[in-house]
């Protein structure tokens, strides 16, 4: 198993060096007690002010010696834990991105941030607080035991007897806190999940007036992230407060048997008031030992969600891919069936085949599996029944760098990002400015991009808020022309357009892109009544195949979307005649 400690191997000469100073400080600050007891009682007596001087001087430079190591250490370890984050983190996101799409289903989006941020985000603070406080805080506590020991033997034992109770107390503490950590992370998968659905859906909340629900679900999971929280730290908060009266109440034995002791002549006043430093010393360093157990219960359940999705093994795919075969066909589907969970099919028995430089079109009702057709053309899914051939070779056995090169896609609510609008259609792809062009007028986006200021380097807003959803379309449309595809998928990617619009767009397809095998999802009849294969999909079936003429003659419930639509149409534009001369 790849476990996330793994990340800390190629810096593991800087973490001895770390640990190291951070020894060599813990020692400094060891020796300050002890100086100060040989003071008290072997120097003060002998009334030589110069030997006070010297060894207080020694006092002071373990005093110095002992901040720079530490502050030199912390640095280090705070650099070294940066880095080990940065590479974790750069990892993961590299990871969830070869998942395949059933894969990153599982995991689901807001999981995916979660662990991108609050989880790298503990595992970097469980490494810092590891270097800081993992060699300082166990050196201080058993090097203080000893050299107590050395000073008084007796009183080592009363405190000594503390130390039981207190390791029993984080052990408790640990083992109930890390299932409540790991819960407290899902609960939040679940309000970052919220959370985004309500910044991406912002607008129809507002138009819907469902802001006030929102709050409601919103305060719903944030108050069960709360709760969980809130046990969390109650479990985590016992752990001071007992270790303290543990260490207090072996303090008050240490203070009444010292001065039993002093009493008979049996210690020195110095050895006490030494012994109540080391006291000091030993009471942080168990803190320091149990802060370090918080951090590592919060580290084990974010090392664990990360490790979840650093071991996700690929896909395996169906047995054996049938070999590459002879076929007139580009596109082939053989009887293919699919099922996102299992357990009922989403698509079944879908059969047809397509030429190079021909066009398939795809109608029926939400829900009906177009999309669900479209995605595993682009291979994001695997079909659970039949085959799927480009070019007769098994989908399967094509790279996805390669599918890709020859593929251009367009959704209806695509990807845009904030950059210019030469970024969003080459998308770090090197094209020249007249390929962009081309791509542009094809998409008839070229006539308002002009019109923008800059052209092609005016400046889009993330999402394209500054664009109409017409011109969106359009600008995604010419990102997927722009390589000049060999396959062409427009998911309802022109459902915003006008007829106009749209007529162009397809007349423009049809003559500077004839040899692109195109598969166009759409709504309107108007959009692929040309196509030469059209499928009409109903709860994931093909209850007509054909041309338009075909399914206007055998196929009723084409024919009824295409007669309410004509008749729309007919009123939008000012005739059926007219509509016809436009898309033809």
């Amino acid at each position: 198993m790849r476990t996330v400690l793994s990340y800390l191997k190629p810096h593991r000469l800087v973490l001895a060096w770390t640990l190291l100073v951070k020894f060599l400080g813990a020692m400094m600050d060891l020796f300050i007690p002890f100086i100060l007891a040989i003071i008290l009682d072997d120097i003060v007596p002998r009334k030589q002010p110069r030997l006070i001087f010297l060894w207080g001087g020694g006092m002071a430079l373990c005093a110095l010696l002992s901040v720079t190591f530490n502050i030199y250490a912390n640095r280090t370890a705070a650099i070294t834990s940066g880095k080990v984050t940065r590479k974790l983190r750069h990892d993961l996101f590299a990871k969830m991105g070869e998942l395949s799409m059933a894969q990153f289903d599982r995991l689901s989006l807001s999981s995916a941030v979660s662990r991108l941020t609050t989880d790298t985000y503990n595992i970097n603070q469980f490494l810092n607080r590891t270097q800081r406080l993992g060699v300082r805080a166990p050196i201080l506590l058993i090097g203080g035991l000893i050299l107590t020991s050395v000073l008084d033997i007796r009183l080592t034992l009363v405190l000594a007897l503390a130390m039981p109770v207190i390791a029993l107390i984080v052990y408790v503490v640990t083992k109930k806190s890390v299932p409540l950590y790991d819960r407290q992370q899902t609960v939040l998968d679940r309000m970052v999940r919220v959370l985004q659905e309500n910044i991406v859906g912002v607008r129809v909340i507002k138009a819907l007036s469902k802001t006030a629900y929102e709050q409601q679900r919103f305060d719903g999971v944030n108050a069960e992230l709360a709760e969980v929280a809130r046990r969390a730290g109650s479990v985590v908060a016992a752990s001071n407060p007992l270790s303290s009266l543990t260490l207090n109440l072996g303090l008050t034995g240490v203070v009444l048997a010292g001065a039993f002791l002093v009493n008979r002549g049996l210690s020195r006043p110095g050895s006490i008031i030494a012994f109540l430093n080391y006291f000091t010393i030993i009471s942080n360093a168990m803190l320091g030992i149990t802060r370090i157990f918080i951090m590592a219960s919060k580290g084990i359940a974010s090392a664990r969600r990360i490790e979840e999705v650093l071991d996700i093994l690929p896909d395996a795919s169906a047995d054996a891919a049938p070999p590459l075969m002879d076929s007139p066909w580009h596109i082939s589907f053989e009887n293919v069936s699919f099922s996102y969970k299992g357990v009922e099919d989403n698509l079944t028995g879908i059969d047809f085949r397509l030429r190079q430089g021909q066009t398939l079109g795809i109608i029926g009702a939400t829900g009906s599996g177009k999309t669900t057709l479209v995605n595993l053309l682009l291979n994001l899914y695997e079909p659970t029944g039949g085959l799927i051939r480009v070019d007769g070779r098994d989908i399967r056995g094509i790279a996805p760098e390669a599918l890709a090169a020859q593929t251009g896609v367009a959704f209806q609510n695509d990807f845009i990002m904030a950059a210019s609008i030469r970024d969003n259609i080459a998308y770090f792809r090197e094209f020249t400015d007249d390929q962009l062009e081309e791509a542009a007028r094809a998409a008839q986006a070229w006539e308002f991009i002009r019109e923008r200021e800059g052209g092609l380097d005016h400046e889009v807003e993330s999402r394209g808020n500054n664009l109409s959803g017409g011109q969106k379309q359009r600008l995604l449309i010419a990102r997927a022309l722009a390589g000049n595809p060999r396959l062409l998928i427009l998911d309802d990617a022109s459902s915003a357009l006008d007829y106009r619009t749209d007529a162009a767009l397809r007349r423009a397809l049809s003559e500077k892109h004839a040899d692109t095998t195109a598969v166009i999802i759409a709504q309107r009849v108007s959009s692929i009544k040309g196509a030469d294969l059209i499928l009409v999909l109903e709860e994931g079936r093909a209850i007509g195949q054909g041309t338009h003429e075909q399914l206007m003659r055998d196929c009723p419930v084409y024919r009824e979307i295409a007669q309410v639509q004509m008749g729309a149409e007919q009123g939008y534009i000012g005739g059926a005649d007219s509509l016809r001369g436009v898309a033809q």
